[in-house]
């Protein structure tokens, strides 16, 4: 399976180190050629609104929304999160979004960078044991919508709702947190997974 790193800005080459002891072949997008041949794509963590720039200087916006429309399996990790997301809150007016993923998310909800924080979570569809969870200026699902497959919250300490910090849609996985900053694999497992749906639709 041939999984694309954005390598733009952002967790490239960790991301790029996890998926590849995975037997998973790498390649780090930078223009839109890179994009033929993936299975699956990965948008890294970064800065959402530096990303959005640097994928229009690209030239990547129209073609990675065509390779989105065609199907291609995407990751998308804190900042991927955002891009992926069908309404951001507090982002430029201007923030690029792909709405790929029936969330409306805020852009550091759970603080700015000194209030970044490391946790455990559940992830029940993916083993018993608790997920260990890097939250770095962490977007916050506000809302998922009813196609949207919460497959891990993080409690809320304030009484409100738990709030999702992995989602799946279809073609679209997410997370709120940085997941290729631990050795637990077991979401690019879950992600290489999706991928194999690609190489078979390609038969």
């Amino acid at each position: 399976m041939t999984i694309g790193i954005l390598a733009l800005q952002g967790d490239v080459r960790e991301h790029a180190s996890s998926f590849a002891g995975l037997g998973g072949q790498v390649v780090e997008v930078r223009d839109p050629a890179d994009l033929d041949g993936l299975d699956g794509l990965v948008l890294p963590g970064g800065e959402s609104t530096t990303l959005s720039l640097l994928i229009r200087l690209a030239g990547l916006a129209e073609p990675l929304a065509d390779a989105l429309d065609g199907g291609l399996r995407v990751f998308g990790t804190c900042a991927g999160m955002i891009l992926l997301a069908t309404t951001v809150l507090d982002g430029r007016p201007d923030q690029l979004t792909f709405g790929r993923i029936d969330l409306t998310v805020r852009r550091n909800g759970y603080g700015r960078q000194v209030a970044s924080f490391e946790t455990e979570i559940e992830t029940p569809g993916l083993g018993t044991d608790p997920m260990p969870a890097v939250f770095i200026r962490a977007p916050v699902v506000e809302t998922a919508g009813s196609e949207v497959q919460v497959l891990a919250t993080l409690p809320d300490r304030s009484g409100r709702p738990d709030r999702p910090v992995v989602c799946r849609q279809g073609p679209v996985l997410v997370t709120a947190f940085h997941p290729e900053l631990t050795a637990d694999r077991r979401l690019q497992r879950l992600f290489l997974e999706m991928t194999k749906e690609t190489e078979e639709e390609r038969r």
